[in-house]
């Protein structure tokens, strides 16, 4: 699993939940130090978001593979409803409005990604990527954690799990 690399709106410290989202310069950077740092290895399938910002990602590992890039709305961040495209640090003592994708909707979005790939990339390698809370909430389903004893990914950072 890969977080995809620095956005814009990351660096505005904005929410960004469903949006497309743009990388920055350091955002491709990032994603050409992940492709480095897979180097040599085998890869089957590269799996991301249909979100701009991880299909960009995405592709920057892909190429050297020779793979395009499968795209599952599964793996796209969480839907923060109203509280999209707002300031986040403005959000912490607000009420959360009910247009909130709820978290088991999207533990179980998490569930249907897990077993979407063991479907249908059975016994190959896949890099996935995604976002910061779908990454989590994929990692608390797998590890049967509550998201909270998951540790947030940063941009860009790798985490390897075996289906």
């Amino acid at each position: 699993m890969v977080r995809h690399g620095e956005t814009v709106d990351n660096v505005r410290q904005i929410m960004q939940g469903q949006t497309q989202g743009e990388l920055t310069e350091h955002g491709w950077e990032q994603a050409r130090e992940v492709r480095e740092a897979m180097h040599g290895r085998k890869i089957d399938a590269v799996v991301s978001s249909d979100l701009r910002r991880s299909v960009q990602t995405a592709q920057v590992i892909a190429e050297p593979h020779d793979l395009t890039v499968d795209q599952t709305p599964l793996l796209r961040e969480r839907d923060w409803g109203g509280f999209t495209g707002r300031f986040i640090p403005d959000l912490k003592d607000e009420i959360w409005p009910d247009d909130i994708e709820s978290l088991d909707c999207l533990l179980e979005r998490a569930q249907r990604f897990l077993n979407y790939i063991m479907t249908n990339y059975e016994g190959q390698t896949v890099v996935a990527v995604g976002h910061g809370i779908v990454n989590k909430a994929i990692q608390a389903v797998y590890y049967h954690k509550p998201m909270n004893q998951i540790q947030r990914m940063l941009n860009a950072e790798v985490r390897e799990l075996q289906l």
